[in-house]
C-alpha cells in the first residue's frame, strides 16, 4: 500500500519483478535495433554509461530525490532485490551526483544490476573499479547529503524524458537506456532478435559484393536506380 507521511517520503509497494526466462531473451536485444522502429522509451542520449560492459536488463526500481538529499535513495536500496534495476528521478537538478562510490557499493550489495540517474554521479575512478553498471549524466564533484527533506519510491517518475513505472523492463547497454512496459516485453524482444538475424545477413550479402542500396531498397529511389 501506498501511503505518505508529513516528512515529505512516500514509498509504494514493490512491483513483481519480470520473469527470468523474458529478461534472459531481452538481454539478446540490441538498443539500437529497437530504435529502428520504435519512437517512445528512450531516454535522453545524454544519459550514458559510466565506462562500456554487459547489456543490463531488469525490472525498474524507482526513485525521485529532490536535489541535495539522498534519503530516498538510502532506503531503496534497503527494499532492491538482485536483478533490480535503480531508476532514479532527481527532479531536475543535473548538477549534484547522488551516486557515488558508498552508494554504489550498497546497491551493488543488494544486488542491483544497474543504476539509471537522470543526473551525475560522482567518485568516477571508484565506479569504475566496483562494477557496478551505471548509466548518468556525466560526472560531478558536488554531492548529495541524507537531510531528510524528502522523496518517494516506487512512483512513477521521468528519467531522459521517458515516464518510468515501478516494475518496467529497463534495458541498457552502449547505445543507452529503453524502458518498456512489462506486457510489450516479448513482442519487442521478437521482432528486435529476428531484425538482428536478418542484419546479420545483410552483412554477410555485402562482405560478398550485393550492393547496400539495393539491399535495403534505397537504389529503388533514385532515377537510376541501377547504378
Amino acid at each position: 500500500m501506498m501511503g505518505a507521511s508529513l516528512s515529505g517520503f512516500e514509498i509504494g509497494a514493490m512491483p513483481p519483478q519480470l520473469d527470468q526466462a523474458l529478461l534472459r531473451q531481452l538481454i539478446d536485444v540490441e538498443v539500437a535495433t529497437v530504435g529502428h522502429w520504435r519512437a517512445w522509451g528512450f531516454c535522453d542520449h545524454r544519459i550514458q554509461r559510466l565506462v562500456p560492459g554487459r547489456t543490463v536488463a531488469g525490472t525498474a526500481v524507482t526513485v525521485a530525490c529532490p536535489s541535495a538529499d539522498n534519503s530516498a535513495l538510502h532506503k531503496a536500496i534497503d527494499l532492491v532485490r538482485p536483478g533490480d534495476v535503480l531508476v532514479i528521478d532527481r527532479l531536475g537538478d543535473d548538477g549534484i551526483a547522488c551516486i557515488g562510490e558508498g552508494v554504489a557499493h550498497a546497491a551493488k550489495c543488494a544486488g542491483a544490476a544497474a543504476v539509471v540517474v537522470d543526473g551525475p554521479c560522482t567518485d568516477s575512478a571508484a565506479l569504475r573499479k566496483l562494477g557496478l553498471e551505471v548509466w548518468s549524466r556525466g560526472i560531478s564533484g558536488r554531492t548529495t547529503y541524507t537531510r531528510g527533506i524528502g522523496g518517494r519510491i516506487n512512483v512513477p517518475v521521468s528519467v531522459g524524458g521517458v515516464v518510468v513505472m515501478p516494475g518496467d523492463a529497463v534495458l541498457c547497454d552502449d547505445d543507452g537506456v529503453l524502458v518498456l512496459p512489462p506486457h510489450e516485453v516479448l513482442s519487442v524482444a521478437t521482432l528486435a532478435i529476428e531484425k538482428q538475424r536478418n542484419g546479420a545477413r545483410m552483412l554477410d550479402m555485402v562482405s560478398s559484393g550485393e550492393s547496400l542500396a539495393r539491399h535495403s531498397g534505397a537504389a529503388a529511389m533514385f532515377r537510376n536506380g541501377d547504378q
